[in-house]
């Protein structure tokens, strides 16, 4: 299996590694990664955030949340009695 990240090989990682620690230099590398790190954390939080405004204001208006629960377990039933009716057909072939 090949191991990739962003359809990035490993020799690509390691020019990319070079490249940045030509232009930034070895010691401001773990600063850029914690900016990142912050960076990415504010926003995960401010989604968070965001599903639970939704969340909230959709109770108070007496919206049904759990209508795409029932609307994906009935798409997962019709899968699952799709794949019994086909399941012979596929081993046949």
């Amino acid at each position: 299996m090949n191991s990739t990240l962003l359809f990035i090989s490993g020799p690509e990682i390691m020019v990319v590694m070079l490249i940045v620690v030509m232009l930034f230099g070895a010691d401001k590398i773990p600063e850029i990664a914690r900016g990142l790190g912050k960076g990415m954390r504010q926003v995960k939080d401010a989604t968070n955030d965001i599903k639970r405004e939704i969340n909230e204001s959709s109770e108070k208006i007496g919206v049904d949340t759990d209508i795409t629960k029932n609307i994906n377990k009935e798409i997962t039933d019709v899968k699952d009695s799709i794949d019994d009716i086909t399941g012979p057909i596929k081993r046949n072939m």
